[in-house]
């Protein structure tokens, strides 16, 4: 065995090697070294447990590729990938993608100094978010706006102003459980109200409010069942009866909309827009910005100005605050959505929303012949439904076509590993032992790219 591991080649010889050198231009030294260690650590330990002979060592051009390879895709925060699954606010794939006009104030002002904290006319220090949220009082026609990082901050930062060690009442039917397994009831127990469920599962009525309210009455909360849908013998309280309940008894109103529209189109017409919020009128409205606004994450309250300037005086505000790059990209979507013309033409959320069935048809047709000469691919295309996604319109499906795919040699699911193990990730689904990749979650520049992507694993077009 001694002379089995004369075979390996050091550390020192492989940092020797064309293509190391070539990648120490371009990766952190100890990155690299690491990567080294640790693949010739895998190796003796291979010989070790196999009872390999000098055949078995690999030679160090092979060592050198894997190096190569796992150094230049090893995580280092979030990669881009080609959102191909037809869910067009895919959660795990980043949500909305945003406007170029977003992407380039976030670009302008990480170049250097930006005017965050600062009144250029006075000289003279000034709040974060005091142009952010003028702009959507400006847009919305709320008295007050407030950002922070997320709807959930929002919310968490509503109730413990206004509810903490006092009661909020919330329907039965509205206590959901969000991604990560996060449930409404304990994220209103770590701010400090004190839950009071009214109603049952699927049936909730204004006298159930009625009954409920007492001494210690903080709040009245509405929380929109955006990622699920009830149907049968359900009844629940609408908005404007909550709003007037609380009116007539001096008790503010939360309503927690979650992915609400400013502009809604016809895939998103069953869920509540954010007008008929503030027409209620409820006192405080939260909803994301990186939902239906498709712009950023963030955390939008809009409503009452005297609880709005409570919010922003609350500790946790300054815990929840958020970032000059979310500030600069959602003040660019807000310009784009101030102009419902230009919201739907600019903003991809809504590009994606209200494309046709006739444009997806042809992109998918595109996409299927670019692949169509691919060795060991057999291309299709298919009617078929696309979503909404981020927790917004449940259960309903959008008209699209898709790219279908199977490969000679490979089974569905290893087809499907191979896309998202390319440089660029192809990220599809899997319907009817086919992968699937649906145009309406591509932006339309990416379609070429997608084609690419797989030419460059599967071989060119006519090869």
């Amino acid at each position: 065995m001694k002379d089995v591991f004369r075979k390996i080649p050091s550390v020192d010889q492989l940092l020797l090697a064309p293509e190391i050198r070539e990648l120490l231009d371009r990766e952190p030294r100890p990155v690299v070294v690491r990567e080294i260690r640790r693949r010739l650590t895998a190796i003796r330990e291979g010989l070790n447990r196999d009872g390999a002979t000098e055949s078995d060592v690999p030679d160090s051009s092979a060592i050198v590729a894997d190096v190569v390879h796992r150094v230049t895709t090893r995580s280092r925060g979030p990669r881009r990938v080609l959102n191909a699954t037809g869910v067009v606010l895919h959660t795990n794939l980043g949500r909305a993608r945003l406007a170029e006009e977003a992407v380039e104030a976030m670009q302008e002002v990480a170049r250097g100094a930006c005017d965050l904290e600062f009144d250029l006319e006075s000289g003279r220090r000034s709040s974060r978010g005091r142009r952010l949220a003028e702009r959507l009082v400006e847009i919305t026609g709320a008295e007050a706006a407030l950002v922070v990082n997320n709807n959930a901050g929002a919310l968490v930062l509503a109730l413990n102003e206004l509810a903490q060690g006092r009661d909020a009442i919330v329907s039965r039917g509205e206590l959901v459980e969000i991604g990560g397994s996060f449930r409404l009831p304990d994220v209103m127990a770590r701010t400090g109200a004190r839950l009071v469920e009214v109603g049952t599962t699927n049936r909730t009525h204004l006298e159930d409010y009625e009954r409920a309210i007492g001494p210690d009455t903080a709040v009245l909360l509405k929380v929109h069942r955006s990622n699920f849908l009830q149907a049968g013998f359900v009844s629940e309280v609408s908005l404007n009866d909550l709003a007037a309940l609380g009116r007539e008894r001096g008790i503010p109103v939360l309503h927690d909309l979650g992915s609400g529209s400013l502009h809604p189109v016809e895939a998103t017409r069953s869920e509540p827009s954010l007008r008929e919020s503030l027409e209620a009128p409820v006192d405080v409205v939260t909803l994301s910005g990186d939902k239906l606004l498709g712009g950023p994450q963030a955390g939008i309250l809009l409503g009452r100005a005297a609880i709005l300037d409570r919010l922003r005086r609350n500790p946790l505000a300054r815990a929840l605050r958020i970032d000059k790059f979310t500030i600069a990209a959602l003040a660019a979507t807000l310009d784009l959505l101030d102009d419902p013309q230009r919201a739907r033409e600019r903003v991809p959320v809504l590009c994606a929303l209200t494309a046709t069935p006739e444009t997806l048809e042809r992109r998918a047709k595109a996409i299927a012949g670019g692949l169509a000469g691919c060795p060991g691919l057999t291309v299709g295309v298919r009617a078929d439904r696309s979503e909404v996604g981020g927790g917004a319109v449940p259960g309903i499906g959008l008209p699209t076509t898709v790219c279908t795919l199977r490969h000679e040699s490979l089974g569905t699911e290893e087809l499907a590993r191979e896309l998202r193990a390319l440089p660029l990730p192809v990220i599809g689904r899997i319907a009817d032992d086919r992968v699937c990749l649906d145009p309406r979650s591509l932006h339309p520049s990416e379609d070429a790219e997608c084609v690419r992507a797989l030419e460059a694993r599967f071989g060119k077009t006519g090869g």
